[in-house]
């Protein structure tokens, strides 16, 4: 099974060599993304590769990143990354994750840390390459990045079974709007 995978990766790395496929373009599972929209782009939710972790639901998603579930399976802690507010990935993790605005996920957590109700907070960063290099670094990191940020240094998480090449994949980043 090891053997198959290695042949796979070096066929998957001499198409991205090749120019066939784009560097950054192929998911977790190894193949170029299929199905995704014309408009916008797939967030990807990214563990830590040590992680055990291979699909959340959705609901078990919006528990994490409200702080309502502060550790792993394994009982390694749980660290939330996410990046700072008014980048477009944030907002569409408020709004299709947590189901919030800005200001009600601001209020959640601070109401939350005074009652003890949130277990975890989130740490922020300004780069997609931090949110990245944090989660390569933090065995029990938890974050998001535009699937064209990802690389093989951290793991995709599949949400219900769908990963973010399957036309089902819930969470998009909006294009931009012309003005």
């Amino acid at each position: 099974m090891r053997q198959l995978a290695l042949v796979l990766l070096i066929l998957v790395d001499a198409g991205c060599l090749s120019g066939a496929w784009p560097r950054g373009s192929l998911q977790r599972d190894g193949l170029p993304p299929q199905g995704l929209p014309s408009a916008g782009e797939n967030l990807a939710i990214i563990v830590n590769r040590a992680n055990s972790i291979d699909n959340l639901s959705a609901a078990e998603l919006r528990r994490i990143f409200l702080g309502a579930r502060g550790h792993w399976p394994s009982g390694r802690r749980i660290t939330i990354v996410m990046m700072e507010p008014g980048q477009p990935e944030r907002a569409a993790v408020l709004r299709q994750i947590c189901q919030m605005s800005e200001n009600e996920f601001n209020n959640h957590f601070l109401h939350g840390l005074f009652t003890g109700e949130v277990l975890v907070s989130p740490k922020i960063l300004a780069s997609p390459v931090g949110v990245r290099k944090f989660v390569f670094n933090v065995p029990g990191a938890i974050g998001y990045l535009r699937i064209s940020d990802v690389d093989s240094s951290i793991k995709i998480v599949s949400i219900d079974e769908h990963f973010p090449n399957d036309k089902a994949y819930p969470l998009h980043v909006p294009a931009p709007s012309a003005k």
